[in-house]
């Protein structure tokens, strides 16, 4: 991952080829500064937790899902834990093949074949054969990535320091059933306050807000491999049959089954 104006990313930003792979290992802990670039991109980790943050969201990665990227969104990225990154770089008119908004980032399904596709394409040289290996790795990439389903890890992020300093509380403890009472103070204004800044900034009642990001650190937990008793607990839940029932509900799988996904995030390659 390349802060604003390194060199070294520019031979991916300007490359001959309609899409191209980098594959890069990160200790724990490591960040980006807030930079962007000219070309789409495809931001998976293979193992490890990406934390990506835009100008007005934040997206939890985990290696079940990967984020598309448009052109020329800032953006920063935290790593959670030691992450093996697998980045695809689009050239404007692969992106548009790919069929994905240009104007806003989505948080994609990475099915077994576009994680393999993914982690074959980022072990091709950077001007790969034209007819070759290469060409057909981008081809099946830009259609996998287009047939993908999306998940909603998206959590809106605020801009008012007093809600700022709220969301980043839950985000630190998400289990922890903590009042918007207790927040205001923290926040340093009125409950009435926040919960209009909540509506105002986000879209969403705090309510709504808290439930998504502790949806989304459990998605994180159970696919880097934590127990479903593990994951209820970080999404405030108390019964497993009841967040069963959430995680369902709002992706479609069940906790079980997005542990399972875990198997795969084991590195190759």
């Amino acid at each position: 991952m390349f802060p604003t104006g390194q060199p070294a990313a520019r031979a991916f930003e300007t490359a001959p080829r309609p899409l191209v792979g980098l594959a890069e290992e990160h200790p724990a802990g490591y960040a980006t500064a807030e930079h962007s670039h000219p070309r789409a991109q495809l931001l998976y980790a293979v193992a490890g937790v990406l934390r990506i943050a835009t100008r007005d969201a934040a997206f939890l990665v985990p290696p079940s899902v990967a984020l598309f990227l448009p052109a020329g969104v800032p953006h920063a990225v935290r790593m959670d834990g030691p992450v093996a990154m697998r980045t695809l770089f689009l050239r404007e008119d692969a992106a548009a093949r790919a069929g994905r908004r240009t104007d806003e980032p989505a948080v994609l399904e990475v099915s077994p074949l576009l994680r393999e596709v993914i982690l074959a394409a980022c072990a091709e040289p950077l001007h790969w054969e034209i007819g070759g290996r290469g060409h057909f790795l981008a081809e099946l990439a830009l259609d996998e990535i287009a047939r993908a389903g999306t998940l909603d890890l998206r959590l809106p992020m605020p801009r008012d320091p007093r809600l700022l300093r709220a969301v980043e509380a839950l985000r630190a403890r998400p289990g922890e059933d903590r009042a918007l009472e207790d927040l205001a103070a923290l926040a340093g204004a009125s409950t009435r306050t926040l919960a209009r800044l909540f509506r105002a900034e986000t879209g969403l009642s705090f309510r709504q807000w808290r439930q998504g990001a502790r949806m989304a650190e459990a998605m994180a937990a159970l696919t880097t491999g934590s127990t479903p008793a593990r994951a209820a607990a970080i999404a405030g839940y108390a019964s497993g049959a009841t967040f069963g029932a959430a995680f369902r509900a709002r992706f479609g799988i069940t906790p079980g089954q997005a542990r399972g996904r875990h198997d795969r995030s084991i590195p190759t390659g």
